[in-house]
Parts: C-alpha cells; sequence; structure tokens
C-alpha cells in the first residue's frame, strides 16, 4: 500500500473534532463536545490547537482534561504536536449545561422520587453509633461500582459524615450556577457536608436546616442516569430519617447491627420507623460478626445471634421477610483501607469480610424494585 495521502487543513480540523468526540469530562462522563466545551479547533503545520471552556475558573480536573484532549488530537494522523487553551464557560453557557444536563430549565427536582425512576434507593441505617454502618455503606457502594453499575452516595450524617474519609474524597463538588457536579472516587459519585465544612468544625444545625441540606444534596447536585443511590444515614430515628422518607418514598432500608445484644435492641428500632413511614426494610447486616483466629476458629467478641434477632423481629414487625444479608467479620484491613480512603473490597478483595461485603452488595443490586414501600398516591372513595 502507498502512503495514505494527506488531510486538507480543513479535513485535519474535522478529524480532530471527531476525536474529541471520545473525551468525556471527568465529572459529568460525557464527551465534552457534546457539552460545549470545545470552543474552536485549528490546525496549522500539524499543530493542534484545541479550545476548551471549562465550567469553572477553578475546575479541579484542569489537567486530566488537558492530558486527554492532547491525547485525542496527537491520536489524529496528520497531527504531530497539540496545545490545549483554557477558558470559562459564560453565564449563557453554563445555562445552556445546566438545562442540557437536567433535560429542562424548571426549577431543580429530586429525579430518583419520580414515578419513572428506574434507581434502586437504599437507606444504610443504625440505631446506634459505632457499628460501621458508613465502612458498610462505602464498600457496598465500591462493590456495586466494581460491577460496572452506576452508584453514587449520599453523606446523610450530616453530624458525624465519614464517607469522604472513607472514600479518599479531598475536593469538593465543582459548581455551575445552582448546580454541583459531584466528586466521583473509585467509580463513585459522592456527596457529603464534609466537602463543605472546615476541618474541625462541627455542624450546629436543627431539623429544618438538615432536611433543606438532604434535599439539595438530591435535587441540586447532578447525579446522571444512576444504577444505585446509596444514602448513609445517622444513627438512630431522628429527622434524618424521617426527611428520607418523605423526599424518598421509594427507598428501602438496610439496617446494620452488630452481635450484641443491646446494639441488636437499638436497631429494631430504627428498623421499625420503616413500619411508620411505608417504607420497605430490605435485609438486616451484622456486621463485627467474629474474629477470625490463627487456628480458623471464631472469636465471638461481641456475642452471637444479633443480626438473627433483628431480622426476627422485623420480619414480624413488618409481615414481610427480613433476611440477614450477610455477617462480615472484625478485620482490621477493613479499618485501615477505610482511614486510607480504599475500601477493602478493592485492596484485599480475597478478605473474609471484602467477600461478605461483595456478597451483600450483589444480593441487594439483584433485588427486582417492586411496589413494596413506595407511595402510591391513592386515596379511599366512598360507594
Amino acid at each position: 500500500m502507498g502512503p495514505m495521502p494527506e488531510l486538507s487543513p480543513d479535513a485535519l480540523v474535522a478529524a480532530v473534532r471527531t476525536a474529541l468526540d471520545g473525551v468525556l469530562d471527568p465529572e459529568i462522563r460525557r464527551p465534552i463536545t457534546e457539552l460545549g466545551m470545545v470552543r474552536s479547533v485549528e490546525v496549522d503545520a500539524g499543530v493542534a490547537v484545541v479550545g476548551i471552556d471549562l465550567t469553572t475558573p477553578g475546575c479541579p480536573l484542569k489537567e486530566t482534561l488537558t492530558r486527554d484532549v492532547t491525547a485525542a488530537a496527537v491520536g489524529v494522523p496528520g497531527v504531530t504536536d497539540a496545545h490545549v487553551v483554557m477558558g470559562v464557560m459564560s453565564a449563557e453557557q453554563r445555562g445552556a449545561l445546566r438545562t442540557l444536563l437536567r433535560g429542562t430549565d424548571a426549577e431543580p427536582t429530586i429525579p430518583f422520587a419520580q414515578p419513572g425512576s428506574l434507581t434502586k434507593v437504599f437507606a444504610i441505617a443504625s440505631g446506634k453509633g459505632g457499628v460501621g454502618k458508613s465502612s458498610v455503606t462505602a464498600n457496598l457502594a465500591v462493590a456495586m461500582a466494581a460491577d460496572g453499575l452506576r452508584v453514587g452516595i449520599v453523606d446523610a450524617d450530616i453530624y458525624g459524615f465519614s464517607i469522604p474519609r472513607m472514600l479518599g474524597v479531598t475536593r469538593q463538588p465543582t459548581r455551575v450556577d445552582d448546580m454541583l457536579l459531584p466528586p466521583i472516587e473509585h467509580g463513585v459519585k459522592v456527596v457529603s457536608i464534609g466537602m463543605f465544612v472546615p476541618p474541625g468544625q462541627p455542624v450546629v444545625w436543627r431539623g429544618p436546616m438538615l432536611h433543606r441540606a438532604l434535599q439539595q444534596f438530591l435535587a441540586d447536585v447532578f447525579w446522571g442516569d444512576l444504577d444505585v443511590l446509596l444514602l448513609d444515614l445517622p444513627p438512630g430515628t431522628g429527622d434524618i430519617a424521617i426527611s428520607v422518607a418523605q423526599l424518598l418514598p421509594g427507598s428501602q432500608i438496610v439496617v446494620v447491627t452488630t452481635p450484641q445484644l443491646a446494639a441488636a435492641e437499638v436497631a429494631e428500632r430504627a428498623g421499625s420507623v420503616a413500619v411508620q413511614t411505608r417504607q420497605h426494610v430490605v435485609g438486616v447486616v451484622e456486621n463485627m460478626a467474629w474474629l477470625e483466629q490463627p487456628d480458623g476458629s471464631r472469636l465471638h467478641l461481641f456475642g452471637e445471634g444479633g443480626g438473627e434477632r433483628v431480622a426476627t423481629s422485623l420480619t414480624a414487625l413488618t409481615g414481610t421477610d427480613v433476611p440477614v444479608l450477610g455477617q462480615v467479620p472484625l478485620d482490621v484491613r477493613l479499618r485501615e483501607a477505610g482511614d486510607a480512603g480504599t475500601p477493602v473490597v478493592l485492596t484485599d478483595p480475597e478478605s473474609p469480610a471484602a467477600q461478605a461485603l461483595v456478597t451483600v452488595a450483589r444480593s441487594l443490586t439483584a433485588r427486582k424494585r417492586g411496589l413494596a414501600g413506595m407511595a402510591l398516591g391513592l386515596t379511599p372513595t366512598g360507594r
């Protein structure tokens, strides 16, 4: 075969634009050409100059975009080098982007509460703190994402937020006017009040502010098309649990407990809130179930049977089967991985704790959406 014919300057520009179709915005995960971010493309003597308009001047992923755009451009035959010139979207461009992403220019709504939503929403609850609820949430989300699902987490534990640490999230969401683009770590989109609060500063809010914060996390954040949304609830049966039931009537509850009798009794109360709010309890996760010894035996530090007790109690209370979804053993690797920001299902997938958590994750995602716990909007009529 002879040498390929040289492309004309116009054909080279068109080829570079086509190559840029394959460059995804790191936060939105859609082509930058589709999002209106490509301001200009010029090619002269084999050198491509690409103008990119960022959503915000302080875009934290500017370097990632520069690298990806450069690689796409120099991958075009006839282009020997590429330069990326960054700019910032105008107010009109940001408005158009917001409308494109939301599909409307109307006021934001909670997409997961809409009748046609196919996103499975699981609220991870516990009766008391210290049972490892956030560790379970973080690992479930990452395990689901590793299976190829589109996953998001709302850290709804406003006072005791810990999801950013456990997933290694170190930056704030990017703001596009009144819309937030959530950071993505380990394939999971994440939002938490911890992203907006200076280190060491407590959140001192009362009920109405908690409700508004949760509403903003659900409506003002661009989540995209998620397969699963997990909410890490605060322990107990307070304002947030009630707000979740109001804002996401189709959400399903996963109760986390330890084998300890005192923890199990409190966990039953957390699950019983679902009866009052007409939510469906999916099942129970027993965390810290045992400590495996070098000889293979199990040391039950916190007793036995707490998870089964909670499941039995909630089955009787709800009138539906509430199973024990899994028992997660005590494992120092689980704690270390959470502190390091990379959950154990990634760092040590063969460990017993990781395998138990993956099993729970897959049992949840395998469930079909049903009408249980969903507000149908029906009212009785007289005859």
